[in-house]
């Protein structure tokens, strides 16, 4: 199964970000944070950037940073700005008629994932940038 790392990369970046509080990081810098390609972590702050999470100024001395204070950026508002995949999906196999499980376990599965998807962007969103960089130091 493939894994979506997208909005953990994301959370790093903006981390380095929020860490460095300066005007001067490049998507270089922050690729040797992560240990991936600029032109990775260029994608994902075109993202964020839509999002207004982070400003970029592109050329030669392109540099980014944080379009607001750490304080007010939830996780939440990371997870939507890369458009992350649900914590949980139903496959996508044909039901089978002859059986009852088959039939109906999606839609009974649809209400217990809904509620765990709620439950856990109510934890990102209680969780902001700020609070990671201040755990991130103490270590």
């Amino acid at each position: 199964m493939a894994v979506n790392t997208q909005f953990s990369i994301a959370v790093h970046i903006m981390a380095g970000l929020a860490y460095r509080c300066d005007k001067d990081t490049t998507s270089a810098n922050l690729a040797m944070s992560v240990n991936t390609s600029p032109s990775f972590v260029r994608r994902i702050l075109a993202k964020l950037s839509k999002a207004g999470l982070v400003e970029t100024a592109t050329g030669k001395a392109g540099a980014c940073w944080l379009a607001k204070d750490a304080k007010n950026i939830s996780l939440l508002d990371i997870y939507n700005a890369v458009d992350a995949p649900k914590a949980f999906s139903i496959h996508g196999y044909a039901e089978q008629k002859v059986c009852q499980v088959s039939c109906n376990i999606k839609k009974a599965l649809e209400k217990a994932l809904t509620k765990t998807q709620k439950a856990m962007e109510a934890g990102l969103a209680e969780t902001s940038l700020a609070q990671i960089v201040s755990d991130m130091t103490k270590r």
